[in-house]
Parts: C-alpha cells; structure tokens; sequence
C-alpha cells in the first residue's frame, strides 16, 4: 500500500522489529522438541545464527569457537587479519584511541595491503581446527583474492557491500565483478549480499547465490541510514526477500536461504526476523559482547576507514559473559543477550512451530504500542516502581 507523502511522491509502509509481535496459535510445545537446523550447500549447522565479518567480532579463534558450538563466525579477510601477520597490537590500538582519533587511525592502520598469503594462512589455520571456514570479501575482493581464497580451502564465501547487485554501472576503465561467473567457478557455496527487495534478491538467487544477506544500514556500529539514507526496515526488507526465495524455489525447485543482517540485538529479533521468513541471521555487537570477542570490549564498521567517506562507528559493548553463554547459555542476563538459542526455542515452543518452516509460518502482528510499552517498562525500572 503506498502513502502520499507529498503532491509528488508516495511511499510504501515498511516495519521494523519494533513495530511488530508474534502471535501465539492454537498449539503449543516443548522448547526441547523445536528443531532449529538450517542447511546450505551440504553444510547443516543447529544454531541459526552467523557472526559478522567485522574485525572487531571474529578472529580465528572466535571463528572456531562458534563453529564447535554449531554456528558460524564470519572472517572478514580485507581487515586487520589479513593486513597484519600479529593483529593484537592493532587491535589494542583501535581499542585505545579517542573518538577524535579514531577515524584517522583506522585510515591509517587499513590502508596497509591485504597480504595473499596471509589469506591463506588464516583459512588454513581455521581448517586446521575442524572447523568451518567462512570468509567475506568485498567484490573489489573477490576479484583479486577468490582464487587464493578457493586454493586455501574455505568452506563457503560471503561476497559482502551496503548494495550488491548483478546489474551495476562502472566507468569504462573499471572492471565489474561477475556475480554469476565468480558462484560457478568457486568451488564451494557462495553467498551474495546485501539487498533489501524482492527484485534484487531474485536476480542474486538466478546469478547463483547459495544465500543471500538482507539488510542495509540497521546495525549497531553502521552509518550508512545516516550518512546515505539508504535502507529498508529490516522486518520488511526480510519478508520482501523471503517472498522472492518462495518463489524462486517455486520457479526452480533450488532453495536459497535468506539471512537477515543487522540491527539484531536480543533473541526477540531474531525469532521475528524468523517469523518474517528468514532461515538465519547475522548477528555483530551481541557476539562483540563476548570475552573471547578480539575488539576488546568494541565494535566498529566494515566502512569506517574508507578515505572517500567513512561510514560507520565504533561503540563501547562492553563484556557480558563468555560467547558459550551468549548462544546457548546458560543466561547471566534477562534482557533477551544471552542464550539466543534458547530464545528461539522457547518461542518457538510458544508458537507451536516444530521447526524453522513452521517458525516461517507463525501469525505477525503489527504493534507499534510495544515499543511505547517497552519504553514505560524501563523507565519504571529505573525509578525503582517494578512491573
């Protein structure tokens, strides 16, 4: 339905988290019996959950932590881990610059050169542990690196901007990467993204995409809304994107996950990016929370040292609990950050839904008062007034 804002333009209603619910059917059951697997490219994984390809939420060791525990962390290889063969003292130094500081030391530290053969010693090193190797590179990235990066072994590649799609304009002189060339040379899944609509996650799903990434712009430490203007409400950017994977599953019998990314917080988000019609999220400043985490109580954004214009922030998270605690528990905290997989579950068991299909399923509601509501709620909290 599309709103007059003006004698000249109309707009479309979208929705945030904030503004919708879940509505409970007529069955329930046992947290223990939801099954929450989601599979892509032969690969299955129990918890629906990625970590962020940001320097400051997944190293190696992060990367293999949550491979043990059956999600998956995302290295980012145009970042810190690939720039410098010792990254702790770099990442000690982000963590301990000002704010004033802090754009010009990023410039500073990213434009020395990603270095090939620490690509592959990151992968290897990942591998070496029995874990799953997931990278990002941007399409500039992959261009120069996705040979190196399918020589070392990863197990499955995220090529990542604010905005990809199969149909952009370059100068002449500057060469595009070719999305569906680079899904069918590649030897293991690759994943596409970001978009927020139906079109353009359809045409990444025809350039053969294994997932597409959706969201622009809602995350905690990225700028682009502000700076840009570009985006989408992520409730609505989901089920847009949703709709076009249904149909192309209809189309070709392929299914292609969607993964909702960014501006998820607690387990309420990710159960309603779920019930949008997301097969899996990723998640950056609740897993930069973790001890284990390597941005040292920080989390900054992919764009913040561009020399063009920098996008992103760094923001303090602090430290929570360890990154067991966070995915599976058990929680230290009752706001919603810790034991997200036991968040899903339990909603799921509230909703009846046995497993992520069903979870897809569930009745929305829109309820903008709940935010209203939640905002009442914490301010009597802090006045000491209870519920």
């Amino acid at each position: 339905m599309e709103i007059s804002i003006g004698r000249g333009k109309k707009a479309r209603r979208a929705y945030g988290f904030d503004e919708i619910a879940l509505s409970p059917g007529v069955r329930t059951l046992d947290p223990s019996l939801a099954d929450t697997t989601w599979e892509f490219g032969g690969i299955t994984r129990e918890i629906p959950i990625l970590a962020s390809a940001m320097d400051g939420v997944v190293d190696v060791k992060m990367a293999v932590l949550l491979s043990q525990l059956g999600s998956i962390g995302v290295l980012n290889l145009e970042g810190v881990q690939t720039r410098y063969d010792d990254p702790e003292p770099i990442l000690n130094k982000i963590a301990s610059v000002g704010k004033e500081e802090f754009v010009g030391l990023m410039q500073k530290l990213y434009a020395e050169p990603v270095k090939p053969e620490l690509i592959t010693k990151r992968i290897k090193e990942i591998k070496s542990q029995d874990a799953i190797a997931a990278v990002s590179l941007t399409p500039a990235g992959a261009s120069k690196y996705g040979k190196i990066v399918a020589k070392a072994g990863a197990d499955v590649v995220f090529i990542q901007a604010t905005v990809v799609s199969t149909d952009h304009l370059n100068p002449e002189n500057i060469a595009t990467l070719d999305l569906a060339g680079f899904c069918q040379e590649m030897p293991m899944p690759v994943f596409l993204g970001n978009c927020v609509t139906y079109e353009v996650a359809m045409q990444l799903m025809k350039a053969g995409a294994a997932g597409v990434l959706v969201g622009i712009g809602p995350g905690a430490a990225c700028t682009s809304r502000g700076v840009l203007g570009v985006g989408v409400p992520q409730a609505t950017a989901t089920a847009d994107c949703a709709a076009a994977r249904d149909d192309y599953h209809a189309e070709t019998g392929r299914y292609v996950p969607i993964i909702s990314d960014g501006g998820i917080v607690t387990g309420g988000d990710i159960c309603k990016c779920l019930a949008c019609g997301a097969d899996a999220v990723m998640i950056g400043s609740p897993i930069a929370r973790a001890e284990e985490s390597p941005g040292r109580d920080f989390h900054w954004g992919m764009a913040t040292p561009s020399p063009v214009l920098p996008r992103g922030t760094r923001i303090k998270v602090g430290t929570t609990g360890t990154i067991k605690e966070i995915l599976v528990g058990p929680a230290k905290l009752d706001d919603g950050t810790h034991n997200l997989l036991g968040a899903i579950k339990t909603s799921m068991g509230t909703l009846g839904a046995k497993n992520l299909k069903e979870m897809q399923q569930v009745d929305v509601v829109i309820a903008p008062s709940l935010l209203t509501e939640g905002k009442v709620y914490q301010k009597a909290q802090q006045l000491g007034m209870g519920k």
